[in-house]
């Protein structure tokens, strides 16, 4: 025994070697990201008698390194604006459920718009902090996500559902059933059932909680009716010279600015040069100090109808835009609008409001105040009418429009006069350029 010691010591330090440097060849991939720690840590509690305390904590390092993906982290609310305090959530997400880097997992619904929260990784939703409907702040904590796990799998098959043969069939024919027991013959004669009741059509009724947005719609419209001395004046338009320029210009509109010439931006346009010359109409009462705010600008709102109600994006500074820029900005912020992508601060101000019911085939209507402005225009339908132009009868597009107006802040004089400048500018355009 004695005489072959040293050819066990050489065999032991060539042992001892050759994992050494496959243990610093774990290492130096393990820090370049590639992780080979299922082949090398059940090694640990082989070499842990022959490594050096040094090599102990690198090995117990390098097998915590090698999970560092399967990170639980928590998804708070985002900020909001600062006029929206709270918000309810709705989730679309579950428990348990795998998601892309990205995804959206909930909306929080404030009061004037929905604000989607995306993972911040990839990974599976671990737990939900906050009910569907649960209402929260900024800041709050709303689910919990393991980043790089994959979803729960399937619980496989129990050994008793192993397949099982079929029973083999019988060669012996079936027994014959025993005969079944005569009824009773019954002396009294029966009573015959009586009448069916006619069918009643299906009635039913289904109730569901109103949003967030829907809420603070209603609120402000009650608000505008409580507030406000609400008066309407209206007007008539013949839409024939807007038709005329549509006609002749839409293609080369259309090529050169790569969006539709409608009648949005000849409304727009004539609006903001109204409320320049009506200032009373692009002011604002200020409840607090009890005084009338002029302005020197025009922000006009444009009301748009979503599946989750109505809102109103605003197109700011339209004294000094065109028609092809204000074209493109109602035609983005509608697209925003659609996709429940406007921000706040889409909606926030606005010194005017126009509505626009004619994409509905609305022929009249009064429009309400958009608070805490003074005014708002009702478009409506444009039809076919008869009317009389220099003593004869013509069949002319015609438009029916409203001024909605604070009668508190605007008289009639300055409304009516408002709503004919409008009515002048969109039936000759031309006065645009002679400033008129």
């Amino acid at each position: 025994m004695l005489s072959r010691s040293p050819c066990v010591y050489r065999t032991l330090s060539r042992s001892l070697s050759a994992a050494s440097q496959v243990y610093n060849l774990g290492i130096q991939q393990s820090l370049s990201g590639h992780s080979i720690c299922s082949q090398f840590v059940y090694r640990k509690s082989q070499l842990r008698r022959y490594l050096a305390p040094s090599n102990a904590f690198l090995c117990r390092y390098f097998r915590t390194s090698a999970v560092c993906n399967d990170e639980l982290v928590t998804v708070n609310t985002p900020p909001f604006a600062e006029s929206v305090t709270e918000g309810d959530v709705r989730w679309e997400k579950a428990v348990g459920d795998s998601v892309a880097d990205d995804e959206v997992v909930c909306e929080v619904e404030t009061d004037k718009t929905s604000i989607q929260v995306p993972t911040p990784a990839a990974g599976v939703i671990e737990e939900l902090l906050i009910p569907d409907g649960g209402r929260v702040e900024a800041g709050t904590p709303l689910f919990r996500l393991r980043k790089g796990a994959a979803p729960a799998a399937k619980a496989a098959p129990s050994a008793a559902t192993e397949d099982i043969p079929p029973p083999q069939p019988s060669t012996s024919a079936p027994l014959p059933p025993p005969p079944a027991p005569s009824p009773p013959v019954s002396v009294a004669k029966p009573s015959p059932a009586p009448p069916a009741p006619p069918a009643a059509g299906v009635r039913g009724e289904n109730r569901v909680r109103m949003s967030r947005m829907r809420l603070r719609i209603a609120e402000r419209l009650k608000e505008a009716q409580n507030t406000c001395a609400m008066l309407s004046t209206f007007n008539e338009i013949d839409m024939s010279n807007v038709n005329e320029m549509r006609k002749l210009y839409k293609e080369a509109f259309l090529t050169k600015h790569n969006v539709k010439l409608g009648f949005m931006s000849a409304f727009a346009k004539a609006a903001s040069h109204a409320l320049m010359d009506q200032p009373a109409v692009n002011a604002v009462i200020d409840e607090a100090t009890k005084e009338i705010i002029y302005r020197d600008y025009v922000d006009i709102s444009i009301a748009v109808a979503t599946p989750k109600g109505l809102v109103v994006p605003v197109l700011r500074n339209v004294e000094s835009m065109n028609y092809a820029e204000i074209e493109k900005t109602i035609n983005a912020l509608g697209e925003k609008a659609r996709k429940n992508e406007l921000a706040v601060e889409d909606m926030d101000g606005g010194t005017f409001t126009i509505s626009n019911g004619g994409v509905f085939g609305s022929l009249f209507g009064t429009p309400i105040i958009n608070p805490p402005q003074s005014a708002i225009l009702g478009m409506h339908g444009v039809f076919d009418r008869p009317v009389a132009i220099n003593g004869q009868v013509e069949v002319r597009p015609m438009m029916h429009v409203a001024l909605t107006y604070d009668h508190r802040l605007i008289d009639g004089r300055e409304a009516v006069t408002f709503l004919r400048k409008i009515k002048a500018v969109v039936e000759d355009p031309r006065l645009l350029l002679l400033d008129m």
